[in-house]
Protein backbone atom coordinates (compact mmCIF):
# COMPACT_ATOMS: atom_id res chain seq x y z
CA UNK A 1 0.00 0.00 0.00
CA UNK A 2 1.31 3.73 -0.89
CA UNK A 3 2.44 5.95 1.85
CA UNK A 4 2.01 9.14 0.47
CA UNK A 5 0.33 9.05 -3.12
CA UNK A 6 -3.46 8.13 -2.76
CA UNK A 7 -5.85 7.05 -6.42
CA UNK A 8 -5.00 11.22 -7.70
CA UNK A 9 -1.48 11.81 -6.36
CA UNK A 10 -0.91 13.47 -3.05
CA UNK A 11 -3.93 15.18 -1.13
CA UNK A 12 -3.90 16.48 2.33
CA UNK A 13 -4.41 19.62 4.66
CA UNK A 14 -1.96 22.08 3.40
CA UNK A 15 1.26 23.08 5.71
CA UNK A 16 -0.24 20.73 8.35
CA UNK A 17 -0.30 17.30 6.49
CA UNK A 18 1.57 18.76 2.70
CA UNK A 19 3.93 20.55 4.45
CA UNK A 20 6.54 22.47 2.66
CA UNK A 21 9.10 20.15 3.72
CA UNK A 22 7.25 16.69 2.33
CA UNK A 23 6.65 18.95 -0.94
CA UNK A 24 10.63 19.40 -1.15
CA UNK A 25 11.37 15.65 -1.20
CA UNK A 26 8.50 14.90 -3.35
CA UNK A 27 9.65 17.33 -5.90
CA UNK A 28 13.56 16.26 -5.09
CA UNK A 29 12.17 12.31 -5.92
CA UNK A 30 9.99 12.77 -8.82
CA UNK A 31 12.29 15.08 -10.64
CA UNK A 32 14.93 12.06 -10.24
CA UNK A 33 12.55 8.88 -11.46
CA UNK A 34 11.03 11.13 -13.73
CA UNK A 35 14.01 12.01 -15.89
CA UNK A 36 16.51 9.27 -14.92
CA UNK A 37 16.78 8.39 -18.11
CA UNK A 38 17.40 11.43 -19.80
CA UNK A 39 20.82 13.20 -20.60
CA UNK A 40 20.19 16.59 -20.07
CA UNK A 41 18.78 19.02 -17.05
CA UNK A 42 15.14 18.42 -16.97
CA UNK A 43 12.90 20.88 -17.52
CA UNK A 44 9.15 20.41 -15.68
CA UNK A 45 6.16 22.78 -15.91
CA UNK A 46 4.07 23.97 -12.88
CA UNK A 47 0.45 24.55 -12.74
CA UNK A 48 -1.74 25.59 -9.58
CA UNK A 49 -5.30 26.26 -8.89
CA UNK A 50 -6.39 29.06 -7.24
CA UNK A 51 -6.44 27.96 -3.37
CA UNK A 52 -4.66 30.39 -0.45
CA UNK A 53 -1.84 27.88 -0.04
CA UNK A 54 -1.15 27.56 -4.01
CA UNK A 55 2.06 30.06 -3.72
CA UNK A 56 3.40 27.84 -0.71
CA UNK A 57 3.58 24.86 -2.33
CA UNK A 58 4.68 25.84 -5.42
CA UNK A 59 7.82 27.69 -3.92
CA UNK A 60 8.41 24.01 -2.30
CA UNK A 61 8.34 22.48 -5.37
CA UNK A 62 10.03 24.71 -7.14
CA UNK A 63 13.14 24.31 -4.69
CA UNK A 64 13.24 20.87 -4.39
CA UNK A 65 13.28 20.84 -8.84
CA UNK A 66 16.12 23.40 -8.65
CA UNK A 67 18.07 21.60 -5.83
CA UNK A 68 17.80 18.75 -7.92
CA UNK A 69 19.37 20.69 -11.20
CA UNK A 70 15.62 20.39 -13.08
CA UNK A 71 14.33 23.61 -14.76
CA UNK A 72 10.97 24.83 -14.02
CA UNK A 73 7.97 26.79 -16.09
CA UNK A 74 5.53 28.42 -13.63
CA UNK A 75 2.40 28.74 -15.37
CA UNK A 76 0.55 30.24 -12.65
CA UNK A 77 -3.57 29.64 -11.87
CA UNK A 78 -3.83 26.80 -15.25
CA UNK A 79 -6.28 23.73 -15.45
CA UNK A 80 -4.83 20.26 -14.75
CA UNK A 81 -5.69 20.00 -18.39
CA UNK A 82 -3.97 22.62 -19.67
CA UNK A 83 -0.80 21.68 -17.81
CA UNK A 84 -0.93 18.35 -19.48
CA UNK A 85 -1.32 19.93 -23.00
CA UNK A 86 1.61 22.34 -22.81
CA UNK A 87 3.85 19.59 -21.34
CA UNK A 88 3.34 17.18 -24.52
CA UNK A 89 3.15 20.26 -26.40
CA UNK A 90 6.61 21.78 -25.17
CA UNK A 91 8.33 18.21 -24.93
CA UNK A 92 9.05 19.28 -21.29
CA UNK A 93 10.05 16.33 -19.16
CA UNK A 94 7.64 16.38 -16.47
CA UNK A 95 5.17 18.37 -15.23
CA UNK A 96 3.04 19.08 -11.34
CA UNK A 97 0.07 20.48 -10.89
CA UNK A 98 -0.75 22.11 -7.38
CA UNK A 99 -4.77 20.95 -6.64
CA UNK A 100 -6.90 19.56 -4.67
CA UNK A 101 -9.10 19.30 -7.26
CA UNK A 102 -13.03 19.38 -5.75
CA UNK A 103 -11.99 19.49 -2.44
CA UNK A 104 -12.49 22.54 -0.08
CA UNK A 105 -9.44 25.12 0.15
CA UNK A 106 -7.86 23.85 3.32
CA UNK A 107 -6.86 21.11 1.30
CA UNK A 108 -4.06 21.33 -1.44
CA UNK A 109 -2.60 17.86 -3.53
CA UNK A 110 0.48 17.40 -5.98
CA UNK A 111 -0.37 15.59 -9.40
CA UNK A 112 2.59 14.68 -11.63
CA UNK A 113 2.49 14.19 -15.20
CA UNK A 114 4.95 12.38 -17.32
CA UNK A 115 6.33 13.87 -20.81
CA UNK A 116 3.59 12.48 -22.45
CA UNK A 117 1.17 14.73 -20.68
CA UNK A 118 -0.14 11.95 -19.20
CA UNK A 119 -0.70 10.80 -15.21
CA UNK A 120 1.70 8.72 -13.95
CA UNK A 121 1.01 5.30 -13.51
CA UNK A 122 1.33 3.40 -9.58
CA UNK A 123 4.44 1.92 -10.10
CA UNK A 124 6.45 5.00 -11.16
CA UNK A 125 4.72 6.62 -7.73
CA UNK A 126 5.44 3.95 -5.66
CA UNK A 127 9.28 4.62 -7.25
CA UNK A 128 9.44 8.12 -5.80
CA UNK A 129 8.06 7.16 -2.65
CA UNK A 130 11.16 4.29 -2.27
CA UNK A 131 13.38 7.45 -2.81
CA UNK A 132 11.88 9.31 -0.73
CA UNK A 133 11.92 7.02 2.44
CA UNK A 134 15.34 5.20 1.34
CA UNK A 135 17.77 8.59 2.31
CA UNK A 136 18.36 9.23 -1.48
CA UNK A 137 17.39 12.49 -1.23
CA UNK A 138 19.70 14.00 0.40
CA UNK A 139 22.07 12.83 -2.38
CA UNK A 140 20.19 14.41 -5.32
CA UNK A 141 21.66 17.93 -4.94
CA UNK A 142 22.79 19.92 -8.02
CA UNK A 143 26.19 22.14 -6.90
CA UNK A 144 27.44 25.07 -8.73
CA UNK A 145 26.52 26.18 -12.35
CA UNK A 146 24.03 22.39 -12.08
CA UNK A 147 21.43 24.61 -10.45
CA UNK A 148 18.42 24.95 -12.03
CA UNK A 149 16.42 28.44 -13.08
CA UNK A 150 12.81 29.21 -13.16
CA UNK A 151 10.75 31.23 -15.35
CA UNK A 152 7.78 32.59 -14.74
CA UNK A 153 5.22 31.58 -18.33
CA UNK A 154 1.41 32.54 -17.54
CA UNK A 155 1.80 33.50 -21.00
CA UNK A 156 1.86 30.02 -22.19
CA UNK A 157 -2.20 29.98 -21.29
CA UNK A 158 -2.79 31.45 -24.89
CA UNK A 159 -1.04 28.05 -26.40
CA UNK A 160 -4.26 26.09 -24.62
CA UNK A 161 -6.74 28.89 -25.72
CA UNK A 162 -5.64 28.13 -29.51
CA UNK A 163 -6.11 24.40 -29.05
CA UNK A 164 -9.37 25.16 -28.67
CA UNK A 165 -9.76 27.62 -31.35
CA UNK A 166 -8.14 24.46 -33.85
CA UNK A 167 -10.36 22.20 -32.94
CA UNK A 168 -13.94 24.12 -32.45
CA UNK A 169 -13.83 27.08 -34.27
CA UNK A 170 -15.35 26.22 -37.72
CA UNK A 171 -18.02 23.83 -36.40
CA UNK A 172 -19.34 26.32 -33.54
CA UNK A 173 -18.95 28.75 -36.25
CA UNK A 174 -21.18 27.21 -38.83
CA UNK A 175 -23.91 26.25 -36.45
CA UNK A 176 -24.07 29.01 -33.44
CA UNK A 177 -27.18 31.48 -33.33
CA UNK A 178 -27.57 34.59 -31.05
CA UNK A 179 -30.06 32.44 -28.73
CA UNK A 180 -28.21 29.92 -27.61
CA UNK A 181 -26.40 31.28 -24.69
CA UNK A 182 -24.60 29.17 -22.01
CA UNK A 183 -24.09 29.92 -18.14
CA UNK A 184 -20.95 29.02 -16.62
CA UNK A 185 -19.58 28.38 -13.45
CA UNK A 186 -16.15 28.23 -12.92
CA UNK A 187 -16.16 27.61 -9.28
CA UNK A 188 -13.61 30.47 -8.41
CA UNK A 189 -10.84 27.62 -9.23
CA UNK A 190 -8.45 27.14 -12.08
CA UNK A 191 -11.13 28.04 -15.02
CA UNK A 192 -11.84 31.04 -13.74
CA UNK A 193 -9.29 33.10 -16.34
CA UNK A 194 -9.39 30.49 -19.57
CA UNK A 195 -12.65 29.44 -19.80
CA UNK A 196 -13.61 33.45 -20.64
CA UNK A 197 -11.06 33.64 -22.98
CA UNK A 198 -11.84 30.36 -25.07
CA UNK A 199 -15.76 30.86 -24.83
CA UNK A 200 -15.03 34.47 -25.90
CA UNK A 201 -12.75 32.95 -28.74
CA UNK A 202 -15.28 30.97 -30.37
CA UNK A 203 -17.80 33.60 -30.17
CA UNK A 204 -20.35 31.57 -27.81
CA UNK A 205 -22.74 33.74 -25.67
CA UNK A 206 -22.14 32.89 -22.18
CA UNK A 207 -22.75 34.02 -18.53
CA UNK A 208 -20.44 33.05 -15.72
CA UNK A 209 -20.95 32.75 -12.09
CA UNK A 210 -18.36 32.48 -9.19
CA UNK A 211 -14.98 33.94 -11.16
CA UNK A 212 -13.95 35.98 -8.33
CA UNK A 213 -11.36 33.30 -6.46
CA UNK A 214 -9.94 34.99 -3.21
CA UNK A 215 -8.25 31.96 -1.99
CA UNK A 216 -10.85 30.24 0.66
CA UNK A 217 -14.40 30.14 -1.98
CA UNK A 218 -12.75 27.47 -4.24
CA UNK A 219 -15.50 25.54 -4.63
CA UNK A 220 -17.66 26.58 -2.03
CA UNK A 221 -21.08 26.32 -2.77
CA UNK A 222 -19.97 26.79 -6.23
CA UNK A 223 -19.28 24.06 -9.70
CA UNK A 224 -20.06 20.58 -10.44
CA UNK A 225 -20.00 19.49 -6.64
CA UNK A 226 -22.89 22.58 -6.16
CA UNK A 227 -24.90 22.53 -8.55
CA UNK A 228 -27.94 24.17 -6.98
CA UNK A 229 -26.51 27.85 -7.69
CA UNK A 230 -26.12 27.14 -11.54
CA UNK A 231 -29.76 25.67 -11.88
CA UNK A 232 -31.26 28.50 -10.42
CA UNK A 233 -28.98 30.46 -12.25
CA UNK A 234 -30.21 28.80 -15.60
CA UNK A 235 -33.95 28.70 -15.02
CA UNK A 236 -33.91 32.24 -14.06
CA UNK A 237 -32.23 34.01 -17.50
CA UNK A 238 -33.86 31.04 -19.32
CA UNK A 239 -30.33 30.01 -20.48
CA UNK A 240 -29.78 26.95 -23.06
CA UNK A 241 -28.01 25.47 -21.54
CA UNK A 242 -25.51 25.52 -17.68
CA UNK A 243 -22.10 23.89 -17.44
CA UNK A 244 -20.20 23.61 -14.05
CA UNK A 245 -16.20 23.04 -13.83
CA UNK A 246 -14.52 21.72 -10.71
CA UNK A 247 -11.32 23.61 -8.79
CA UNK A 248 -8.93 22.40 -10.92
CA UNK A 249 -10.56 22.44 -14.42
CA UNK A 250 -10.61 18.94 -15.33
CA UNK A 251 -14.34 18.23 -14.53
CA UNK A 252 -17.54 19.03 -16.45
CA UNK A 253 -20.94 18.52 -14.87
CA UNK A 254 -23.95 20.28 -16.83
CA UNK A 255 -27.74 21.63 -16.05
CA UNK A 256 -30.34 21.37 -18.85
CA UNK A 257 -32.42 24.58 -20.00
CA UNK A 258 -35.13 23.33 -16.72
CA UNK A 259 -32.72 22.85 -14.17
CA UNK A 260 -31.86 19.32 -14.12
CA UNK A 261 -28.60 18.09 -13.83
CA UNK A 262 -26.66 16.16 -16.53
CA UNK A 263 -24.23 14.06 -14.84
CA UNK A 264 -21.28 12.31 -15.85
CA UNK A 265 -22.89 9.27 -17.60
CA UNK A 266 -25.11 11.25 -19.30
CA UNK A 267 -22.75 13.93 -21.33
CA UNK A 268 -20.84 10.32 -21.80
CA UNK A 269 -24.18 8.75 -23.45
CA UNK A 270 -24.36 11.78 -25.86
CA UNK A 271 -21.09 12.01 -26.99
CA UNK A 272 -20.61 8.36 -27.80
CA UNK A 273 -23.50 8.16 -29.26
CA UNK A 274 -23.05 11.30 -31.64
CA UNK A 275 -19.23 9.73 -32.09
CA UNK A 276 -20.75 6.49 -33.18
CA UNK A 277 -23.19 8.13 -35.84
CA UNK A 278 -19.97 10.02 -37.31
CA UNK A 279 -17.91 6.58 -37.10
CA UNK A 280 -15.56 8.53 -35.25
CA UNK A 281 -16.20 5.94 -31.83
CA UNK A 282 -12.90 3.79 -32.58
CA UNK A 283 -14.12 -0.38 -31.88
CA UNK A 284 -17.53 1.08 -30.97
CA UNK A 285 -16.79 1.08 -27.21
CA UNK A 286 -17.15 3.17 -24.40
CA UNK A 287 -15.18 3.49 -21.22
CA UNK A 288 -16.24 3.88 -17.55
CA UNK A 289 -15.87 2.85 -13.95
CA UNK A 290 -17.50 0.69 -11.80
CA UNK A 291 -19.35 3.39 -10.22
CA UNK A 292 -21.21 4.72 -13.21
CA UNK A 293 -24.99 4.41 -13.17
CA UNK A 294 -26.68 1.45 -14.65
CA UNK A 295 -28.60 3.12 -17.20
CA UNK A 296 -25.30 3.81 -18.90
CA UNK A 297 -24.93 -0.26 -19.12
CA UNK A 298 -28.50 -0.09 -20.54
CA UNK A 299 -28.29 2.64 -23.27
CA UNK A 300 -25.51 0.96 -24.24
CA UNK A 301 -26.95 -2.00 -24.72
CA UNK A 302 -29.81 -0.14 -26.58
CA UNK A 303 -27.44 1.07 -28.83
CA UNK A 304 -25.31 -1.57 -30.07
CA UNK A 305 -22.21 -0.02 -28.09
CA UNK A 306 -19.67 -2.12 -25.87
CA UNK A 307 -19.29 -1.06 -22.58
CA UNK A 308 -15.90 -1.57 -20.92
CA UNK A 309 -16.24 -0.91 -16.91
CA UNK A 310 -13.01 -0.38 -14.77
CA UNK A 311 -11.82 0.20 -11.16
CA UNK A 312 -12.81 4.12 -9.93
CA UNK A 313 -9.85 6.54 -10.76
CA UNK A 314 -9.57 8.41 -14.19
CA UNK A 315 -6.41 6.96 -14.47
CA UNK A 316 -8.04 3.49 -14.58
CA UNK A 317 -9.77 4.50 -17.66
CA UNK A 318 -7.12 5.77 -19.32
CA UNK A 319 -5.08 2.89 -19.03
CA UNK A 320 -8.43 0.62 -20.87
CA UNK A 321 -8.28 2.96 -23.65
CA UNK A 322 -4.84 3.16 -24.39
CA UNK A 323 -4.42 -0.79 -24.26
CA UNK A 324 -6.61 -1.12 -26.18
CA UNK A 325 -7.40 1.55 -28.39
CA UNK A 326 -10.67 3.19 -27.00
CA UNK A 327 -11.08 7.04 -27.56
CA UNK A 328 -14.06 7.62 -25.18
CA UNK A 329 -14.59 7.50 -21.18
CA UNK A 330 -14.64 8.51 -18.21
CA UNK A 331 -16.32 9.31 -14.73
CA UNK A 332 -20.10 10.03 -13.10
CA UNK A 333 -18.07 13.00 -11.77
CA UNK A 334 -17.76 14.65 -15.42
CA UNK A 335 -14.01 13.50 -15.65
CA UNK A 336 -14.02 12.72 -19.29
CA UNK A 337 -11.56 11.37 -21.51
CA UNK A 338 -11.98 11.92 -25.07
CA UNK A 339 -8.22 10.70 -26.21
CA UNK A 340 -7.91 12.13 -29.86
CA UNK A 341 -8.04 15.37 -27.79
CA UNK A 342 -6.02 14.95 -24.92
CA UNK A 343 -5.05 12.16 -22.56
CA UNK A 344 -6.85 13.66 -19.85
CA UNK A 345 -10.07 14.74 -18.20
CA UNK A 346 -10.34 18.59 -19.39
CA UNK A 347 -13.77 20.26 -18.64
CA UNK A 348 -13.58 22.91 -20.89
CA UNK A 349 -13.08 20.46 -23.88
CA UNK A 350 -15.70 18.07 -22.52
CA UNK A 351 -18.00 21.59 -22.32
CA UNK A 352 -17.28 22.19 -25.84
CA UNK A 353 -18.06 18.67 -27.24
CA UNK A 354 -21.42 18.81 -25.77
CA UNK A 355 -22.39 22.38 -27.10
CA UNK A 356 -20.96 21.49 -30.60
CA UNK A 357 -23.56 18.36 -30.75
CA UNK A 358 -26.76 20.36 -29.38
CA UNK A 359 -25.74 23.55 -31.93
CA UNK A 360 -25.23 20.54 -34.44
CA UNK A 361 -28.50 19.20 -33.73
CA UNK A 362 -30.51 22.07 -32.77
CA UNK A 363 -32.17 20.30 -30.32
CA UNK A 364 -32.78 20.99 -26.12
CA UNK A 365 -30.44 19.31 -24.03
CA UNK A 366 -33.45 17.88 -22.11
CA UNK A 367 -34.27 16.19 -25.61
CA UNK A 368 -30.99 15.35 -26.15
CA UNK A 369 -30.36 13.73 -23.01
CA UNK A 370 -33.18 11.49 -23.50
CA UNK A 371 -31.37 8.67 -25.00
CA UNK A 372 -30.04 7.51 -21.42
CA UNK A 373 -33.07 6.87 -18.36
CA UNK A 374 -30.79 6.60 -15.00
CA UNK A 375 -31.65 4.35 -12.19
CA UNK A 376 -32.59 6.03 -8.69
CA UNK A 377 -29.13 5.84 -7.39
CA UNK A 378 -27.78 6.93 -4.23
CA UNK A 379 -24.06 7.47 -2.27
CA UNK A 380 -23.46 7.95 0.87
CA UNK A 381 -19.69 8.45 2.15
CA UNK A 382 -19.28 7.05 5.67
CA UNK A 383 -17.02 8.72 7.93
CA UNK A 384 -13.88 6.49 8.82
CA UNK A 385 -10.67 6.36 10.76
CA UNK A 386 -8.31 6.70 7.71
CA UNK A 387 -6.03 4.11 9.20
CA UNK A 388 -9.15 1.35 9.25
CA UNK A 389 -10.38 1.77 6.16
CA UNK A 390 -8.92 -1.49 4.83
CA UNK A 391 -10.52 -3.54 7.99
CA UNK A 392 -13.46 -3.44 6.21
CA UNK A 393 -12.94 -6.38 3.92
CA UNK A 394 -12.39 -8.19 7.84
CA UNK A 395 -15.36 -7.18 9.26
CA UNK A 396 -17.69 -9.95 10.14
CA UNK A 397 -20.45 -8.30 10.46
CA UNK A 398 -20.31 -5.19 8.10
CA UNK A 399 -19.83 -8.31 5.15
CA UNK A 400 -22.64 -10.10 5.97
CA UNK A 401 -25.35 -6.48 5.90
CA UNK A 402 -23.61 -5.87 2.42
CA UNK A 403 -23.93 -9.15 1.26
CA UNK A 404 -27.76 -9.34 2.47
CA UNK A 405 -28.40 -6.12 0.53
CA UNK A 406 -26.45 -7.31 -2.53
CA UNK A 407 -28.68 -10.16 -2.38
CA UNK A 408 -32.21 -8.41 -2.07
CA UNK A 409 -31.22 -5.88 -4.68
CA UNK A 410 -29.59 -8.77 -7.13
CA UNK A 411 -31.18 -8.29 -10.85
CA UNK A 412 -33.53 -4.69 -10.37
CA UNK A 413 -29.90 -3.04 -9.22
CA UNK A 414 -26.86 -2.94 -7.65
CA UNK A 415 -24.36 -2.30 -4.62
CA UNK A 416 -21.15 -1.16 -4.18
CA UNK A 417 -18.70 -0.36 -1.21
CA UNK A 418 -15.19 1.00 -1.92
CA UNK A 419 -12.98 2.89 0.23
CA UNK A 420 -11.88 6.26 -1.08
CA UNK A 421 -8.71 6.95 -2.32
CA UNK A 422 -8.56 10.71 -1.55
CA UNK A 423 -10.51 10.98 1.81
CA UNK A 424 -10.82 9.03 5.17
CA UNK A 425 -14.25 7.65 4.15
CA UNK A 426 -15.89 4.65 2.42
CA UNK A 427 -18.61 5.38 -0.11
CA UNK A 428 -21.59 3.50 -0.28
CA UNK A 429 -23.24 3.57 -3.18
CA UNK A 430 -26.58 1.37 -3.97
CA UNK A 431 -28.80 1.50 -6.97
CA UNK A 432 -32.29 0.30 -7.39
CA UNK A 433 -35.42 0.78 -8.55
CA UNK A 434 -37.17 2.87 -5.69
CA UNK A 435 -35.46 5.71 -4.59
CA UNK A 436 -37.17 5.31 -0.75
CA UNK A 437 -35.69 1.61 -0.43
CA UNK A 438 -32.07 2.33 -1.62
CA UNK A 439 -31.59 5.35 0.59
CA UNK A 440 -32.34 3.33 3.37
CA UNK A 441 -30.35 0.44 2.67
CA UNK A 442 -27.29 2.82 2.15
CA UNK A 443 -27.88 4.70 5.42
CA UNK A 444 -28.36 1.40 7.74
CA UNK A 445 -24.77 0.24 5.67
CA UNK A 446 -23.07 3.80 5.92
CA UNK A 447 -24.09 3.75 9.66
CA UNK A 448 -22.98 0.30 10.94
CA UNK A 449 -19.61 1.15 8.79
CA UNK A 450 -18.92 4.43 10.67
CA UNK A 451 -20.16 2.20 14.05
CA UNK A 452 -17.24 -0.13 13.70
CA UNK A 453 -14.30 1.59 11.52
CA UNK A 454 -13.78 4.47 14.30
Amino acid sequence: MRKYFGTDGIRRIANTDLTPELVYKVAKAGAYVLSKHTDHAPTILIGRDTRLSGTLIESAMTAGFLSYGANVKLLGVIPTPAVAYLTKKLNADASVVISASHNTFEFNGVKYFSNKGMKIPDEIEEEIEDVMDSGKVEELTAVKDKIGVSEIREDLMDEYVYFFRKNFDDDIAKYNRKDFVVGLDVANGATYKVAEKVFKALGINYRIINNNPDGVNINENCGSTHLEGLKKFVVQNKLSLGIAYDGDGDRCLAVDENGDEIDGDKILAVCSNYMKEKGTLKKDTLVATVMSNLGLSKYAQNNNVDFKQTKVGDRYVLEEMLKNGYNIGGEQSGHIIFLDYNPTGDGILTSLMLIKILLEKGMTVSKLCGIIKLYPQVLINAKVNNNKKSEIDKDADIQKLIQETEKHFAGNGRVLIRPSGTEPVIRVMIEGEKQEEINEAAKKIAELIEKKLN
